[in-house]
């Protein structure tokens, strides 16, 4: 999202201000990362409320939520780099002194993140039908997820606003308004669907009306923030084609890290399937809960993006440095702490999603696995985030894809090793594989960690 100022713009550069001091010892990092995991744990509320209102309705109209629900997320997920770039490149112009680049780097952002919601809206909810079809389900079940998803598209444009801005603020060190928002927007979210739903009978497609209607109030608040940020320091709200066509370039390696990433996750549940209904339940739910545990052991990360961001800007690579040690710390004991948590309810979990035996068996025999590599996931999406807010995409983006490269024989092998395999043993072979892939993606972080060629300080890399 950082770029330098058009060449030829008639109005002159923001004359320099003095760098910004950074401190980041255990309160700013604490003051960054719990709002930020609260905000984050809302995030999914959206889809649970409208698992718990749709269910209600039958197993029908369940199921095609859940159909539609894993291309709507998939779609998103997919430019979450909105939030990364807008972080870092918001971060940095602040530590650099840079106010009015700032808000305008983060304007440049927020107009890319409609450009290319609308654009996805478009083709989303054209295509709801064969989207849905291609995950699959009864006619029945694809009527009903198709109904949801075209008007589920409809709020992607607010949510990838919510990304741009949230990444916006937290540059600016700020937290804490994403988190009000999150909240007032799942509880509008939640008092929405029941009216929707079951007080007007509008059915599925009330569950979807109300997720869009609070999406849009939760972007057209972070945006009015936002706002406010930029007439404060004189800032031009103006689409820049220009500097949008920037913002966009500087996405595309963080978009490569993220389709690496979701390849990674695909060709896991794609090899649990390889393993039978039994084993690919399990998975299911062990996925899930290892999802929940990312939120937060992520929530330091995002701390990492912005307070390595403000740093580097203002040219305090020792600073850096310091953060890094710390939060890595962090990270580790988070991990250590999330680890022992699961390894105590390993065998209790399991009963809050299934009743089958066989599957409780074999969720527990993945959760001790999950458990013990907790601690190298804590260590892992901090490094990232670093890395991130040092705006080092190209290289995140070469490493994730000789990441998933790596990974591939271990998931040949794992396969070939679970075949005809209890649930169980099959399960602690996949989780294996998959602690593997995260040993692999730490070595090529640590690696790019322990030298200099990331610690580009300035007000734009």
């Amino acid at each position: 999202m950082s770029q330098p100022r058009a060449s030829g713009q008639s109005r002159p550069s923001e004359p320099p201000r003095p760098p910004t001091e950074v401190t980041a010892g255990p309160r700013e990092v604490l003051s960054l990362a719990v709002p930020a995991f609260l905000a984050l744990v809302a995030e999914p509320l959206f889809l649970l409320v409208d698992s718990a209102v749709v269910g209600r309705l039958g197993v029908t109209p369940l199921a095609g939520l859940g159909a539609a629900s894993a291309v709507l997320t998939s779609v998103a997920g997919l430019f979450v780099f909105l939030a990364y770039g807008t972080t870092a490149a918001v971060a940095r112009r602040m530590g650099a002194g840079q106010e009015r680049d700032a808000a305008e780097d983060g304007w440049s952002g927020i107009w890319l993140a409609l450009l290319i919601g609308l654009a996805a809206a478009a083709v989303t909810g054209g295509a709801a039908r064969p989207l849905v079809e291609a995950v699959g389900g009864s006619p029945e079940v694809v009527e009903q997820a198709s109904t949801y998803l075209r008007i589920s598209a409809l709020g992607l444009p607010a949510m990838l606003l919510v990304l741009a801005a949230t990444g916006v603020l937290r540059g600016h060190l700020d937290t804490r308004t994403p988190l009000v928002v999150a909240t007032v927007g799942f509880t509008g979210n939640a008092v929405l669907n029941v009216v929707l739903v079951h007080g007007v009978g509008l059915g599925i497609a009330g569950a979807a009306w109300g997720t869009v209607i609070a999406q849009v109030g939760m972007a057209v608040a972070l945006v009015a923030v936002v706002a406010r940020h930029g007439r404060r320091v004189g800032a031009s709200v103006a689409l820049r084609p220009s500097r949008v066509l920037a913002s966009a370039a500087d996405g595309v390696p963080l978009l490569v890290r993220t389709l690496a990433l979701r390849a990674v996750l695909l060709l896991t549940v794609a090899t649990a399937a390889s393993f039978g209904d039994v084993p690919l339940a399990a998975h299911q739910v062990t996925s899930t809960v290892w999802s929940t545990l990312v939120f937060a052991l992520d929530a330091i990360a995002i701390a990492a993006q912005a307070l390595t961001g403000r740093a580097l800007g203002a040219g305090d690579a020792p600073a850096v440095r310091r953060a890094t040690t710390l939060m890595m710390r962090w990270g580790l004991w988070s991990g250590v702490a999330v680890g022992v948590l699961v390894a105590l309810v390993h065998r209790v979990l399991p009963a809050a999603f299934t009743q089958d035996p066989d599957v409780r068996s074999a969720i527990a025999a993945a959760l001790l696995v999950v458990a013990v590599s907790q601690p190298l996931a804590g260590v892992v999406f901090v490094a990232d985030g670093v890395l991130i807010g040092a705006g080092d995409g190209r290289w995140l983006a070469v490493a994730s894809t000789v990441t998933l490269i790596a990974y591939l024989p271990m998931l040949l092998l794992a396969r070939e090793v679970g075949q005809g395999r209890t649930a169980p043993e099959a399960m602690v072979v996949l989780w294996i594989a998959f602690s593997g892939f995260m040993l692999v993606r730490w070595g090529t972080l640590w690696w790019r960690l322990r030298g200099d060629g990331w610690l580009v300080t300035g007000a734009s890399r």
